[in-house]
């Protein structure tokens, strides 16, 4: 097993060269605090976390993936102090239809993409759970069960994590240019971008009624992973596959409820969401410093054109139905 250190200095970068480790992980850290302020958004810092693992390199690559994954799960529940149970209700009966026809006719489309393209059908399927449910997520708590390999994880997560960064420039482009309502962009957000994070980073740079809905309407989407991962099981025919459930998804529905019926919550609930606010810019950060180099040659031609292809015809046909109807 390598260290972190050798994975690390395996390539040289534009502006540091490999024994100048300590330089690096003092820029690193100064470009992250940068991300706790202000000056820095959820989109910008995800373009900032690629353009500095890319040309100046990630001295903390071993530890990104955990850092993002507990960061993700304490903002999450942060932002549920700013929200209430009548509203999240609401949201969720709203979504809660189209969210059971969005999951099973991307499955199915995905499916049949990556026959069409020729895609090895582990990371054809890896690709059309994350497009279906909550991206990198899904794709974590699917690959045991399917028992797919590194490759064709590492594969589905780099087309899923390219198209997330797309996602979360070009979906509020697109809702201020058709003049969409923050309710409705919100609805969009949750069903067609696959990562919780650009979910909430797209929304709440629209507007807090659209994050409000977003990210109820998302959290209530990633529990379509237990059902998933079980009908995954009976396909691929894996009877000991264990499921991994998103555990801090009651957490935030214990903070909702805490901020809604206890005034003493609410006194301290605006630091806690503004707090969860920054920690999601700095996981959007960590989320583009991961895509390096290596992932992005990693993933190849057809499982990208599938996941574009899939990506595309679910979020067309979502935002004309949201929209229009």
């Amino acid at each position: 097993m390598e260290t972190p250190h050798k994975h690390i200095h395996k390539q040289s970068y534009l502006f540091f060269s490999e024994s100048s480790n300590l330089i690096q992980q003092l820029f690193f850290v100064g470009m992250l605090l940068l991300c706790t302020t202000v000056f820095v958004s959820p989109p910008i810092a995800l373009g900032l976390g690629l353009i500095v693992a890319n040309v100046f390199g990630h001295p903390f690559l071993a530890w990104n993936q955990k850092a993002t994954n507990y960061l993700l799960q304490f903002s999450v529940v942060g932002l549920g102090f700013g929200m209430n149970v009548q509203s999240a209700i609401s949201a969720g009966k709203e979504g809660f239809l189209f969210t059971i026809i969005s999951i099973l006719s991307t499955l199915i489309l995905g499916t049949l993409l990556g026959k069409w393209f020729k895609v090895e059908s582990k990371t054809s399927h890896l690709i059309s759970c994350g497009t279906a449910i909550c991206g990198g997520s899904a794709i974590a708590a699917i690959a045991p069960v399917i028992k797919s390999d590194e490759k064709q994880t590492s594969v589905s997560l780099g087309v899923i994590f390219i198209l997330n960064s797309v996602a979360l420039f070009l979906f509020p482009a697109i809702g201020h240019y058709f003049n969409v309502s923050q309710s409705d962009f919100g609805m969009w957000c949750a069903i067609a971008i696959h990562d919780t994070s650009s979910v909430i980073g797209a929304a709440s740079k629209y507007g807090p009624e659209a994050l409000q809905i977003a990210t109820t309407v998302k959290l209530a989407r990633a529990l379509w992973i237990i059902p998933v991962a079980l009908f995954t099981a009976f396909v691929f025919k894996n009877k000991s596959g264990k499921v991994k459930i998103p555990y801090f998804i009651g957490f935030f529905i214990l903070a909702l409820v805490a901020n809604t019926y206890l005034p003493e919550v609410q006194t301290f609930a605006p630091q806690l969401v503004s707090v969860s606010k920054i920690g999601l810019t700095i996981t959007l950060f960590l989320i583009g410093a991961g895509l390096n180099r290596k992932v992005l040659k990693s993933v190849g031609f057809r499982p990208l054109l599938q996941g574009i292809t899939l990506w595309v015809c679910i979020a067309s046909f979502t935002f004309i139905w949201i929209v229009l109807f």
